[in-house]
């Protein structure tokens, strides 16, 4: 069955979640229980003293054709006095195997679907020795989905694919190499660089934000022929085994533009081998790279290494030619993985727009504020439902004497608020931002203050607490705190325990970034500038990734 097919416990893959994010700092060391079966072949006869006992790690699609080449495959015969024994384990796994267990507890060889897994094993002493199989990565979905898209004779790349409005479920990042790779994929085809880490982030915060079905149900509405399957990052191998039984079969490859990355299900030596063992995990490479395996992975619906595709391609929805490999990096991947673990932890920022009159100022098809209002609108959509956001707006002396005023608290967005939900309040108030205007100049220094208070005493210690302040001008309240006297405050009044980062962004020329940069330094932060208007959107998007 195909790795997304079966929905038992140890096989199921989980929606992008925070807490299947957090996965992602910690899936190294950590052991997944359950899913373990082992082949035990060629035991060796009675006239053997002791048998030689081969252990391998096999990703579990690939099990039954290493069952296949190793049973009977010379060196591994009764009267070698050798076996194989081969144990179907998620790569996650081994990678957690290595890192905690003894030696003599580990497998002599490992065969993971990704050599991405070798690169996040660590110091592990491990000798890659030829590849198995291969596999590219696609994304799988309904082919009337695939015609109302209009992707029959060609399909978009991976970044405007995985946008669209079809809808993506992604695989467990921590525990999918297809998913962690046509997330590469997306990085790859657009350069690198900063653009390239917002397009990523932008994928996986609009799984997020998507509708909830998993993976497994997106491929059965997948092979149900439904025009709104959602695509599905998996290997090629998984559509050919989810069609080999159907009579019609309604799901497809697609194969984005720029090529697809590979699994390459590579062939590891883990350790060195005892003498007493050392001629069977020979004998069981040999096996492995052996033209009768390379037939076998065939017939099972890999590719080999030269690309060659299994019989009747075409009709299990995948194509005849192989496409383009499109190389990842894996130590690019392993950044890519450490930046979207920084997503595992859930924000709770407290936002503060400036609505002083100044944000009249024209900005590109509007103004400034209207530039804001549309920037933070529409970063909203993408921010996940568990992280909290508050909002106050602030010019100078706004309410009263104080500078700011508190428009919405700070709560989930997905938190229910007197009949709608938080995300829905921020929206509708974030729409007044033109209309709020105020004169009297901005009171930047004690609204920074009275936010980062706030946000101490509303701290939550499962989140990272942060203060975003937006603002397109200078302090001009002359009868608050100066510069300095603001830096030493917060200085001196810092707590390890609940840490408030303030992240400020100037908007326009004539905005004080010096002084954002001082409050962000002295509290852990950043500070941004978006004079160009087209760079709010960026900006505001980047500070999220960042924070």
């Amino acid at each position: 069955m195909g790795r997304h097919a079966d929905t038992s416990a140890s096989r199921r893959s989980l929606q992008l979640t925070p807490q299947v994010l957090i996965a992602l700092a910690v899936a190294a060391v950590v052991l997944l229980a359950g899913g373990i079966t082992v082949w035990a072949m060629n035991a060796g006869d009675g006239d053997c003293e002791s048998t030689a006992v081969v252990r391998l790690a096999v990703a579990p699609e690939l099990v039954p054709v290493a069952e296949q080449v190793l049973t009977g495959a010379e060196g591994l015969r009764p009267e070698d006095c050798a076996s194989a024994e081969v144990t179907a384990q998620q790569p996650v796994q081994t990678v957690g195997d290595l890192g905690a267990l003894d030696a003599a507890d580990l497998p002599h060889l490992w065969v993971p679907d990704s050599s991405l897994w070798v690169a996040r094993a660590g110091d592990a002493a491990l000798e890659s020795t030829g590849s198995v199989a291969t596999s590219p990565v696609v994304l799988a979905t309904s082919r009337a989905a695939v015609d109302a898209l209009g992707w029959t004779d060609a399909a978009p790349g991976w970044g405007a694919a995985l946008v669209s409005q079809q809808g993506i479920a992604v695989p467990d990042l921590a525990t999918s190499a297809e998913a962690l790779a046509a997330l590469g994929a997306v990085r790859t085809s657009l350069g690198g660089g900063e653009d390239a880490d917002n397009a990523v982030v932008q994928a996986v915060l609009a799984a997020e934000r998507g509708p909830s079905v998993s993976p497994a149900d997106a491929l059965t509405a997948g092979r149900e022929g439904a025009v709104d399957a959602p695509l599905v990052p998996v290997s090629e191998q998984e559509v050919w085994s989810a069609n080999a039984d159907a009579e019609d079969p309604q799901l497809v490859a697609v194969y984005p533009a720029e090529g697809s990355p590979g699994l390459d299900y590579p062939l590891v030596r883990v350790g060195t081998a005892a003498a007493t063992d050392a001629a069977a995990v020979d004998a069981a490479v040999r096996a492995l790279t052996s033209d009768a395996a390379r037939s076998a992975v065939i017939e099972a619906g890999f590719r080999d290494a030269d690309g060659t595709a299994p019989a009747g391609a075409e009709a299990a929805g995948i194509r005849e030619a192989a496409p383009q490999a499109l190389q990842l990096d894996p130590a690019g991947v392993q950044a890519l993985l450490a930046q979207l673990s920084e997503l595992a932890a859930p924000s709770r920022i407290l936002t503060v727009f400036d609505v002083s009159t100044s944000m009249e100022a024209p900005a590109g098809d509007g103004t400034r504020a209207t530039l804001a209002r549309d920037a933070a609108k529409s970063t909203l959509t993408l921010v996940p439902g568990n992280f909290a956001l508050g909002l106050w707006f602030f010019a100078a002396e706004l309410d009263g004497e104080r500078d700011w005023t508190e428009v919405v608290p700070t709560r989930q967005l997905e938190a229910q608020v007197e009949g709608t939900v938080q995300r829905d309040l921020l929206d509708q108030e974030l729409d007044t931002i033109p209309a709020r205007l105020s004169p009297g100049g901005t009171g930047l220094y004690d609204t920074t203050l009275d936010a980062v208070r706030a946000a101490r005493a509303d701290f939550d210690p499962r989140a990272v607490n942060s203060v975003l302040v937006v603002t397109d001008g200078t302090n001009e309240d002359s009868q608050g705190v100066d510069l300095d006297e603001l830096l030493d405050t917060l200085r001196g009044e810092a707590d390890p325990d609940r840490p408030i980062k303030v992240i400020g962004v100037a908007l326009g020329p004539d905005a004080d970034l010096g002084a954002l940069e001082q409050i962000a330094d002295v509290t852990g932060g950043a500070a941004y500038s978006a004079v160009d208007p087209t760079d709010l959107q960026t900006v505001l998007f980047d500070a999220l990734r960042q924070r």
